[in-house]
């Protein structure tokens, strides 16, 4: 079946990135930001990842939106719901100084160029454990537009997280696409590779790496943007 679809991970993949510096970054910037409305950093920071948590075990039955405001309410009382467009604000303003977490890579840029180039398209498969907001920040961080993509996932519009194969379902939903039209591109093998269960095609970008479970990546095609471009290429012509 011939490739229509390309999804690719953003954080690691299309946006450089160390997970730890950037998550470690990212939590002092928030904290900063909400102790002026009452805060305390690390009940904070324990309820950012319980919410997290729960858009990642979210059953599809609400948004992912929901189930982390959900742990927020249980956690902070109505005080979440009234102080909901400071986070809001945070994403908008503060969060943009998160930049310098992450690094440029050009051939993030020339690679969706030439995606489009050959008649494919793009989505954003990024977990959609962020607002809508802040995933576009990042898009722009890439040196790309949200428009280069024909989809992208952000905690308003997703009802499931990776490594959830439902995930992957919701977005195959949406395009009206099949699986087998499909690849799948990211640097963490648990959350991304996974999607070759459905049927996808997948390729391991290795330059920001993710390995976990230390895994053996020889069992998928793998390698830097350029092999990434060999391998579309050779999937077009098969």
């Amino acid at each position: 079946m011939k490739l229509t679809t390309v999804l690719f991970d953003l954080d690691g993949t299309l946006l450089p990135m160390d997970q730890d510096k950037f998550t470690k970054g990212y939590f002092t910037l928030l904290t900063q930001k909400m102790s002026a409305y009452g805060y305390d950093a690390k009940e904070l920071i324990d309820t950012v990842w319980k919410g997290t948590a729960a858009m990642i075990k979210n059953d599809g039955s609400i948004t992912n939106e929901a189930a982390f405001w959900k742990v927020f309410v249980m956690q902070y009382g109505e005080k979440a719901i009234t102080d909901q467009e400071h986070f809001n604000s945070f994403y908008r303003e503060e969060f943009q100084a998160a930049k310098a977490f992450c690094a440029y890579e050009p051939k993030s840029v020339e690679t969706i160029k030439k995606v489009k180039e050959l008649g494919l398209q793009s989505v954003l498969a990024t977990n959609p454990i962020f607002p809508r907001t802040a995933t576009e920040s990042r898009i722009r961080w890439a040196g790309l537009r949200s428009d280069d993509f024909v989809f992208y996932t952000t905690y308003e519009n997703s009802c499931a997280c990776k490594p959830s194969l439902s995930y992957y379902q919701e977005i195959l939903r949406k395009l009206d696409e099949s699986a087998e039209e499909c690849l799948m591109v990211g640097n963490d093998v648990s959350e991304d590779m996974v999607a070759q269960k459905l049927g996808m095609h997948v390729f391991l970008l290795t330059d920001c790496l993710i390995n976990k479970e230390n895994k053996d990546i020889h069992a998928y095609p793998h390698g830097s943007f350029d092999q990434l471009m060999a391998y579309i290429e050779q999937r077009m012509h098969a």
